[in-house]
């Protein structure tokens, strides 16, 4: 928090210096580009550098095993056939 404030005047301050200074149009577009430069780093470093916003660790399971094609011998009624069955542990 104390990171984000000292950004925020950093800021505060550079965008004051800048606008009570006259200037033509040019340099006006030039500070105005610098400054949000500068501004954007210090707020990006400022959030980059602070705590996760998410809680604590997660437990995840294991995979399930892997599943497995088995050729499967059935009577069929009328005599005795084979299939392909998916069998999974």
């Amino acid at each position: 928090m104390k990171k984000t404030l000292a950004a925020l005047v950093a800021v505060a301050t550079i965008a004051g210096s800048l606008a009570a200074t006259p200037a033509s149009a040019q340099r006006g577009v030039a500070a105005g580009v610098a400054a949000g430069l500068i501004g954007g780093a210090i707020v990006g470093g400022a959030i980059a550098s602070s705590r996760p916003a998410y809680g604590g660790p997660v437990y995840v399971e294991e995979a399930p095993p892997p599943c497995r094609w088995v050729r499967e011998r059935f009577w069929d009624g009328y005599g005795w056939r084979f299939r392909r069955v998916e069998v999974c542990n």
